[in-house]
C-alpha cells in the first residue's frame, strides 16, 4: 500500500522518472489500475484548480453563472490557466503512463488477463482529458510524455485522433474477463465494470463527433453514424444515472472536494439561464412554492420596476434596466432546484455561508453617493447582466450584491454530491440534435428529445407534469412542445417606475440570436434542444454549455453590458450591442505564458494550428467564425 502511495503522488512524473527510485516499484511490480485512478482522482481538481477552471473559467463562459470581472468580457489570469495547464497534464501524463507500463509488460510476457481491459480503459479516459484540454486551448500535443518537448497538433488532428482511439478501445474491451478481487476499488467512476466503460466511450464518441458538426459535418454524422451501429438497437451508452461517468465528492482540501465548494465563490445566476427559465414549460410558481412565497409572485405581464439611470441598458438582455420585484409566474420548476430564493432562509439548501447571504435590503445611490432608495430583494428573482456598468457601479449596490441574488444551492456545495462528467439526458438530446440533423439514429428527435427532458427531471427530483406539452415562451422566445414551432411575437409588458410607482406598459421584443440563422429563428427543434440541453448540463458541465454555444450559437447568449467601452472586447461597441457576434464572447484559454519558455518551437507550431493570435477571442476550429 506504501508503493502505491508512492506512484499515486509521483504519477506527474514520468515513468522512466519514477524507476531510478531505488525504492520505487519497477516495471514488474508497479500496477496499471494506480496510474488510472490517480489520473481520474487528479481530474476532479483540488479546490485550487477548481475555484479558477471549473467555477471562474467554464461556469462564466459556459453561463451558468454571474461573474463580472474575467472571461465573460474577454480577460484572464495567466496564474489559473498556468495551474490548470500543469494539472492537466499530469492528469494525462499518469494515463500515458498506465499505456506505456502496459506496453512494457506485455513485452516482458508478464501482463496480467486483465491488463489489456486497463489499457482500453486508460485510452478511453485519456481521450476525454485531451478533449478537455484541446476544447480549453486549441492545439495540444497528440503524441506527448516520451521524454521531449512534444509537437503540437491542430484541432482536426486532435479530434480525428480522439475518435478513432475510442472506437478502437471500445471494441477491444473484453467484457468477459474477470476482474481479481479489489480491483474495483482503484476506478472511482465505475469499478471497473467495463461494459459502463463501453457506455460512457460510446456516449463520449458521440458527444465529441457532434462538436464537428459544423466544421466537418461529413465527419461528425459518419462518426455518430458508427455508433448507432454498433450500439443503437442495444442502447449501449449511457442511458440511466447508474452508467454515468460520475465521481464522489469527499469533504476537505483534496483532489476529491466539491468543485463548487468555496463558500466565497457565491455562483448566482446567470442572466442567460434565467432568461431562459423564466415563462418555460408553463408550470406556475404557485403551483411549486410554499404560502410564503405566494403574496410575491407576479403574473407573466409584469416586466418590474423601471430604474434606467441605475440598471444597465446598453445590451440585449430581456428586462435590461428593470428590476424584477417578486417571482415570476411562470418558472422552469428545475431552477428552485438550482438556484435559491433570495432571503429563503428557512429552506435546509439555502446557501448561508457568509454574512452578505442573508442581507437582502440595499440601497440605490445619486450620482453624489447619497442614498435615495433602499430595494429588498427578499423572495425576488433577479439576475446580473455581466458587463461594464460604468457610473452604474457605484449607483447601484443592490445587482452585485450576493444576498439579492439567486444563488447555486447548497447541496452542490458541501462535497456530498457524485460530480457528472456524463449524464444520459445528454446521450438523448444528441441522438435529438442527430436526428434533427438527418442523420440515422435509433428513435425519432421529439422521442429522444422528451426521454432527455425526462432524464433532466429525474436527476433533479421534479415532476414533469404538463411541461412537456407547453406552449409557453421564454423570455428568448422559445418554448417546449416539439411540435410547436410557431415563432414568438412582441407582447405587451406591465411596469412600473421604481422611484414613483406610476403604472405603464411597454411593447417588448423578443432578442435576436444572430448567431443562429440570422436571427430569425428562436423556436426551432435545434433550438428547442439547446436550450433544454443547457438547463440540463447545469450545473456539472459548464465546459459543455460553452462548448455548445461555441459550436452552435445556442441558446441565446446576451451580450456584456457596455455602459462605457470594454477594453477587452474591442468589436463591442453602442453601435452594435443589440446584436450577436462570436467577437462578443469568449472562445478559449491563451496558453500559459511559460510555455512559449519551456517549449518555444512547440508554441510556435500551436499558433500556426490555431491560425490566429494567441488570445481569449480566436475561435478554435470547430466553432462559429
Amino acid at each position: 500500500m506504501l508503493l502505491a502511495a508512492t506512484l499515486v503522488l509521483a504519477s506527474c512524473k514520468k515513468f522512466e522518472e519514477i524507476n531510478v527510485n531505488p525504492v520505487a516499484a519497477n516495471d514488474e511490480q508497479a500496477q496499471l489500475e494506480y496510474f488510472i485512478n490517480g489520473s481520474i482522482i487528479g481530474a476532479q481538481m483540488n479546490p485550487d484548480v477548481a475555484e479558477r477552471s471549473f467555477v471562474l473559467y467554464w461556469k462564466s463562459a459556459g453561463r451558468q453563472m454571474s461573474e463580472a470581472g474575467t472571461i465573460t468580457v474577454g480577460n484572464y489570469n495567466d496564474q489559473w490557466t498556468s495551474v490548470y495547464y500543469d494539472q492537466i497534464s499530469n492528469w494525462l501524463n499518469a494515463a500515458n503512463t498506465a499505456i506505456q507500463l502496459a506496453d512494457k509488460q506485455t513485452a516482458a510476457g508478464i501482463a496480467k488477463p486483465h491488463t489489456p481491459n486497463l489499457v482500453q480503459v486508460a485510452r478511453i479516459w485519456r481521450a476525454y482529458l485531451m478533449s478537455e484540454m484541446s476544447d480549453n486551448f486549441g492545439p495540444i500535443p497528440v503524441n506527448a510524455f516520451n521524454g521531449t518537448n512534444p509537437q503540437f497538433d491542430d484541432v482536426k488532428t486532435v479530434y480525428y485522433h480522439i475518435l478513432a482511439e475510442l472506437a478502437d478501445a471500445s471494441q477491444k474491451l473484453d467484457l468477459a474477463v474477470q476482474n481479481p478481487s479489489g480491483l474495483d476499488k482503484q476506478d472511482p467512476a465505475y469499478g471497473y465494470d467495463y461494459a459502463k466503460w463501453r457506455k460512457y466511450a460510446n456516449s463520449l464518441r458521440m458527444r465529441l463527433a457532434m462538436r464537428l458538426s459544423e466544421a466537418d459535418p461529413a465527419k461528425a454524422q459518419s462518426e455518430f453514424e458508427a455508433v448507432m451501429a454498433t450500439a443503437g438497437a442495444t442502447n449501449d451508452f449511457i442511458t440511466n444515472m447508474n452508467e454515468s461517468f460520475q465521481v464522489q465528492e469527499r469533504d476537505g482540501w483534496s483532489d476529491l472536494t466539491g468543485v463548487m465548494s468555496r463558500s466565497w465563490n457565491a455562483q448566482p445566476i446567470s442572466a442567460t439561464i434565467n432568461n431562459l427559465m423564466i415563462g418555460l414549460g408553463g408550470i406556475k410558481s404557485a403551483d411549486i412554492l410554499d404560502a410564503k412565497f405566494q403574496p410575491y409572485i407576479k403574473p407573466a405581464n409584469w416586466l418590474g420596476q423601471s430604474y434606467p439611470d441605475h440598471f444597465a441598458t446598453k445590451t440585449n438582455a430581456p428586462g435590461a434596466g428593470y428590476w424584477f420585484d417578486g417571482l415570476p409566474e411562470i418558472m422552469d420548476p428545475r431552477a428552485y432546484v438550482l438556484f435559491s430564493i433570495p432571503g429563503d432562509v428557512e429552506n435546509p439548501n439555502f446557501p448561508d455561508q457568509n454574512t452578505n447571504d442573508t442581507i437582502t435590503t440595499r440601497p440605490l445611490r445619486d450620482a453624489a453617493g447619497k442614498d435615495i432608495k433602499a430595494i429588498n430583494a427578499k423572495y425576488t428573482w433577479n439576475a446580473r447582466i455581466n458587463g461594464a456598468w460604468g457610473t452604474k457601479t457605484g449607483m447601484n449596490l443592490v445587482y452585485n450584491f450576493t444576498g439579492a441574488m439567486p444563488r447555486i444551492n447548497m447541496q452542490f456545495r458541501t462535497s456530498t454530491n457524485k460530480r457528472v462528467f456524463f449524464g444520459p439526458w445528454e446521450t438523448y438530446f444528441l441522438i435529438a440534435e442527430a436526428a434533427v440533423r438527418g442523420w440515422n439514429t435509433p428513435m425519432t428527435g421529439q422521442a429522444a428529445y422528451e426521454t432527455a427532458i425526462q432524464k433532466s427531471f429525474e436527476y433533479n427530483g421534479t415532476s414533469v407534469g404538463s411541461y412537456l406539452t407547453s406552449d409557453s415562451y421564454n423570455r428568448v422566445g422559445t418554448s417546449v412542445a416539439w411540435n410547436h414551432t410557431t415563432e414568438p411575437t412582441s407582447r405587451v409588458m406591465e411596469f412600473e417606475d421604481g422611484f414613483t410607482g406610476a403604472k405603464g406598459s411597454t411593447t417588448v421584443a423578443y432578442p435576436k440570436n444572430d448567431l443562429y440563422k440570422n436571427g430569425s429563428v428562436k423556436n426551432d427543434h435545434l433550438t428547442k434542444i439547446m436550450t433544454q440541453k443547457f438547463i440540463a448540463q447545469t450545473p456539472w458541465l459548464p465546459l459543455e454549455t460553452w462548448n455548445d454555444h461555441r459550436r452552435t450559437g445556442l441558446p441565446f447568449f446576451e451580450n456584456p453590458a457596455i455602459e462605457i467601452p470594454i477594453i477587452t472586447l474591442p468589436a463591442l461597441t453602442d453601435a452594435n450591442y443589440m446584436t450577436s457576434n462570436v467577437q462578443f464572447f469568449p472562445q478559449r484559454l491563451r496558453y500559459p505564458s511559460n510555455l512559449k519558455n519551456t517549449n518555444a518551437a512547440g508554441y510556435s507550431q500551436a499558433l500556426a494550428d490555431l491560425g490566429g493570435k494567441d488570445e481569449i477571442l480566436t475561435p478554435l476550429w470547430w466553432a462559429k467564425k
